[in-house]
């Protein structure tokens, strides 16, 4: 690697942190998602405990393959409904440490990869 190489490296690396945009070190209310307030998410907890992925990963194909945008199993309306909110009204970020799909995910030390491409954050925000 040559020295000019290196500096690109590491000055894209730090471009690239700050295209992120900042950590939320704000702490959500417990209570504050939507989906606190409802009894089951949409289909039975254990059902989707087992299954959410497949559920992603089939609208997923039907949106990709046949452009259909049905909104019920959409990773949005997971987003928009399991985002906890700080003190300041803010969405945090479902994936952030000990939010909703970071900590189910860490628990079974299986790798989120949807937020690379999705968003974290409720539409608009």
């Amino acid at each position: 690697m040559t020295r000019n190489s290196g500096i690109f490296l590491l000055v894209g690396l730090i471009l690239g942190i700050f295209a992120l945009g900042p950590v939320h070190a704000a702490a959500a209310i417990e209570g504050s998602a939507k989906a606190d307030k409802l009894d089951q998410c949409v289909r039975p907890t254990d059902f989707m405990k087992r299954n959410h992925f497949e559920m992603i990963k089939h609208q997923r194909d039907v949106t990709v393959r046949q452009g259909v945008r049905d909104t019920k199993d959409s990773l949005a309306q997971c987003v928009d409904c399991h985002a906890s909110r700080d003190a300041a009204g803010k969405a945090v970020p479902v994936n952030a440490e000990g939010q909703f799909c970071e900590g189910c995910h860490e628990y079974v030390a299986v790798k989120i990869d949807c937020f690379s491409c999705h968003t974290s954050v409720p539409g608009g925000e």
